[in-house]
């Protein structure tokens, strides 16, 4: 296991004779002088007849203290006034991780228990095994926490599902964390910045500032940093995507702090029809019985044969169409004449089915208006390509409705996956941070974007797509999703949440931990380690709401600079530059 410091040698206990010890189980007596807490390491060594000593390793699970000699509960009274002997004994339940060399025999009662430091945490917590190392925090023990890269890269595994009530979890400033020590700590090599994240912001504009420091980061966070061996700062290299605002024809993108740097996002009703969109207009869980889902992919083979470019529109069988809400008007209209609803959807579809179709379709008329355009120029950027974007690329959903912002996150997932297929290699990688997963893909039901988060789930480690998933309810999220998550990380849960058998990879003494946890500390599982990591990452480096966004360093307020919209209207100026350095 490595040899240990002075202080790790000093012993804080002995394996107790009165419990069963196993191999993968035992109790240390903790001795008057010191003590265990939860998620302590712990060491020991059992000696063996013929051969080298076994050394067993483990995390502490559970720490109890009792009177040894008082018999009812009210003895305690007379003990603490010293009129009943008796005296006050703490023990410590070691749930194993490691036992080297594998011979698995139960520790001896009566065997001395260190503390674990040094090389021998290093080797308890299999960190001394690990080719590529991520810094994810610290232990309870103020020792840095890692995560094993194979499992995060695809080398070994991939994807992480991370669960937690809302507003109390961090669910999302942990996933923002990874991302942000992974690019930094250098286990990508020079794949670092060919290397790709792509975040949705779905809850105000909290991530629109990832590229400016935080402004309440203090020297004790920087020190934190540092112990990690990661810079505190903000993400070097960011571009935000918005959706243009409710009713504005000039495109200009739909947010309110942020005025610089951000670009707008649409799709072109020549891009609809193309590229064959139609189907994620409905990409809310339907049951499967449900028959209109063949008008869908009949109209959207349709519209994919019929439809011609036209002047910012389209034009289809000599009609010219400008708006989505012409485009759905003119479907609607053919599906109700008896002449031409067999071209559009088919000989075999009754009336009924529809009639479904197309009241969904008509309803989605105003919450898809202002993302699919006829009246946009299309020579300006307007779609969303990690390729050809930042490092790290926001995509801000949070002023859409429900139905748009599934449209949003199925087309962007398909359109990048997609182009990850056609490269045919891992490398670069692309990472998505989603939240909400239970919302997108949920247990029950069908829909668009549950397939393309179940073909990343499965094959996206293969193609270099890591998903890594947010939710407050891992029981509601696809199983299939949940179960190819190599990395399973879980904040505050909800009592009822807790119970659920998702979460049976907590030992019951972390399950019952997790309905008390603080905001910053996560119970991370990985492969690798039998038992979960309590971790407790740093404040983040990089601004998590406006009002924590202070200047953005030089480097990146230049980057921001060169993508502004040349098409699109700015506010006011951005902070730090001045209007000499605006290049238009």
């Amino acid at each position: 296991m490595g040899e240990q410091t002075p202080q790790a040698a000093r012993p804080v206990g002995r394996v107790l004779g009165t419990a069963d010890a196993t191999p993968l189980q035992f109790w240390v007596a903790v001795a008057p002088e010191a003590y265990l807490q939860l998620d302590d390491v712990v060491v020991t060594q059992r000696a063996l007849p013929d051969r080298e000593p076994v050394t067993v390793a483990g995390i502490v699970t559970s720490v109890r203290a009792r009177h040894e000699g008082a018999t009812f509960d009210s003895d305690v009274f007379a003990i603490a006034d010293g009129t009943l002997p008796a005296q006050i004994q703490e023990a410590a339940e070691i749930t194993t991780t490691r036992v080297q060399p594998e011979v698995y025999v139960p520790p001896a009662p009566g065997a001395l228990a260190h503390r674990a430091e040094g090389e021998a945490r290093a080797s308890a917590l299999y960190f001394d095994r690990m080719r590529a190392k991520v810094p994810i925090g610290f232990g309870r023990d103020g020792c840095p926490m890692y995560l094993n890269a194979e499992f995060l890269d695809g080398s070994r595994g991939a994807h992480v599902s991370i669960s937690g009530i809302s507003g109390v979890a961090t669910k999302t400033s942990f996933a923002t964390f990874l991302l942000y020590s992974l690019f930094r700590c250098g286990v990508l090599g020079n794949e670092t910045s060919n290397t790709r994240a792509l975040i949705f912001n779905v809850k105000g504009e909290d991530l629109l500032f990832l590229d400016h420091p935080n402004a309440r980061l203090d020297e004790a966070t920087t020190a934190a940093y540092a112990r990690l061996g990661l810079a505190a700062g903000p993400f070097p290299d960011v571009r935000v995507h918005a959706p243009p605002r409710l009713g504005d024809a000039s495109g200009t993108p739909d947010v309110s702090s942020r005025l610089a740097g951000v670009d707008t996002f649409y799709w072109t009703l020549a891009e609809f029809c193309a590229d064959r969109l139609l189907p994620y207009v409905f990409a809310d869980a339907d049951d499967e019985r449900q028959q209109y889902t063949m008008v869908v992919h009949a109209v959207t083979a349709h519209l994919a044969k019929t439809a011609r470019p036209a002047d910012g529109g389209i034009v289809i069988e000599s009609r010219r169409l400008g708006s989505y809400a012409d485009l759905v008007d003119h479907i609607v209209e053919q599906l109700s004449d008896d002449e031409t609803r067999a071209a559009w959807a088919g000989n075999a579809v009754g009336l009924g089915t529809v009639n479904a179709f197309a009241r969904r379709l008509i309803a989605s008329k105003k919450d898809l208006s202002r993302l699919i355009r006829g009246d946009l120029a299309t020579r300006r950027p307007h779609q969303i390509n990690t390729a050809e974007s930042g490092q790290v690329t926001v995509v801000d959903l949070h002023n859409l409705p429900d139905r748009a912002q599934r449209f949003v996150v199925g087309v962007t997932l398909r359109t990048e996956f997609e182009r990850k297929e056609k490269a045919g290699t891992a490398k670069p990688l692309l990472f998505v941070v989603l939240d909400e997963l239970n919302k997108y893909a949920p247990r029950e039901g069908t829909s668009p974007i549950k397939e393309v988060l179940l073909d990343i789930a499965e094959r996206g480690r293969s193609l270099g797509v890591v998903l890594i998933g947010a939710q407050q309810t891992a029981s509601e999220v696809e199983r299939r999703i949940v179960a190819n998550s190599a990395i399973r990380v879980v904040g505050r849960l909800d009592p009822a949440e807790a119970s659920r058998p998702e979460y049976g990879f907590l030992p019951p003494a972390q399950r019952q931990r997790a309905l008390l946890a603080t905001p910053g500390t996560m119970f991370v599982s990985q492969p690798e380690i039998p038992v979960p990591l309590c971790v407790e990452f740093p404040f983040p480096a990089w601004a998590t709401r406006p009002a924590e966004a202070g200047q953005p360093p030089a480097a990146a307020a230049r980057s921001i600079v060169q993508r502004i919209d040349p098409f699109a209207v700015v506010g006011a100026g951005l902070p730090g530059l001045s209007d000499d350095d605006i290049p238009f």
